[in-house]
């Protein structure tokens, strides 16, 4: 870690800290050639590799611009989006990998859209698990309503 100062090349870890959410750890280091204190934050890399094979950085963003789409229409605010977004990236980073293929985050977007709304849920399923034809909304509409029923919910 190059000190900001004087740019030598190395510093001493004074304190570490995880932050609220437990996603990343803010260091304070002292330079040991200017004896001067900064602060830095680290975070685990979680780089998404795209259909083209591009690889950029995960965005919490996207994954809300994504699901927007699928709620248009349905009484979802853009908090109820930036939780289930923090959901995603949480099941994501908690499995380990550094490298995930979008498709893998369009299905851990599944869930958590499922519990907030199962219209914008079948919505944004039909294009992530590839619904083809009206029996595989059909098939989706009745897994809903047998766990509605199982539950002792209603199903809408």
């Amino acid at each position: 870690m190059f000190c900001p100062f004087c740019r030598h090349p190395d510093s001493r870890v004074i304190d570490s800290r995880t932050s609220d959410d437990g996603l990343s750890i803010r260091r304070r280091r002292q330079c040991p050639e200017c004896g001067r204190r900064f602060s830095t934050i680290e975070t685990a890399s979680l780089n998404v590799i795209k259909r083209s094979g591009v690889v950029e950085p995960f965005s919490r963003e996207k994954i809300m611009s994504g699901v927007r789409k699928a709620c248009q229409g349905r009484p979802v605010t853009d908090s109820d989006l930036a939780v289930l977004a923090q959901k995603v990236e949480e099941s994501v980073r908690a499995t380990g990998v550094s490298q995930i293929d979008a498709n893998e985050i369009g299905l851990a977007v599944l869930p958590p859209l499922r519990e907030l709304d199962e219209v914008a849920y079948l919505r944004f399923a039909s294009v992530y698990q590839a619904f083809d034809s009206l029996e595989d909304f059909e098939d989706a509409i009745t897994t809903l309503r047998d766990e509605h029923s199982t539950r002792g919910g209603v199903a809408e």
